[in-house]
């Protein structure tokens, strides 16, 4: 059953983590990411609604979803990478990889007719990443005075964010620019 599959990929990460603990004390140069840890998190809107991803469609959506849909957690389990960084004021580097069915796709960062857009793709997060990538966010917090939000910025393009918008009433995970990086929009919010 699809549970006991969820069951192992837990061990998978966690033994994943027992390896990088030793990461710790190498020298990072600068822009260099070791992954830390890896956490399971849903990622939900401001309306509460699930990120759900349908790679066969290539689509990755906010959704209501049923706790019975939620238990399956297939296209919904993130993992959330992060990775020990040598810039931390940017915010914390953090990765995602969401398991489907029995494979695993992270998401990546895409320009499609001079647009950037969210895509996910089959394959693992790597535990090293030597210098830029495409796959990397920074988590921040979505306001200085609430710390369970969150918005996480591009590390490629300063100002554009994880976000979603209304298209044939779903909710589309985009990647959205920002013109200051004050600006509270609830499109851009994301607890965990």
């Amino acid at each position: 059953g699809r549970v006991k599959m969820s069951c192992e990929l837990m061990v998978v990460c966690a033994v994943q983590l027992g390896e990088n603990l030793c990461l710790y004390f190498a020298e990072l140069e600068c822009d260099a990411f070791s992954k830390e840890k890896t956490l399971h998190r849903f990622l939900r809107n401001v309306n509460s609604q699930v990120l759900v991803v349908q790679p066969d469609l290539n689509m990755a959506a906010f959704e209501d979803v049923t706790d019975q849909e939620m238990k399956s957690g297939s296209g919904m389990n993130f993992c959330m990478h992060c990775y020990k960084t040598t810039t931390p004021s940017a915010g914390m580097p953090v990765a995602f990889s969401v398991q489907v069915e029995d494979k695993s796709y992270y998401m990546c960062c895409e320009e499609e007719h001079g647009k950037m857009i969210v895509r996910f793709r089959e394959g693992e997060v790597p535990k090293d990443i030597p210098g830029e990538s495409n796959i990397i966010f920074f988590k921040k917090t979505f306001t200085s005075y609430s710390s369970k939000a969150f918005k996480f910025e591009y590390s490629l393009e300063r100002g554009m964010f994880l976000a979603f918008e209304e298209e044939d009433s779903l909710r589309k995970l985009i990647l959205k620019k920002l013109p200051r990086e004050d600006e509270v929009d609830e499109t851009t919010k994301i607890t965990l």
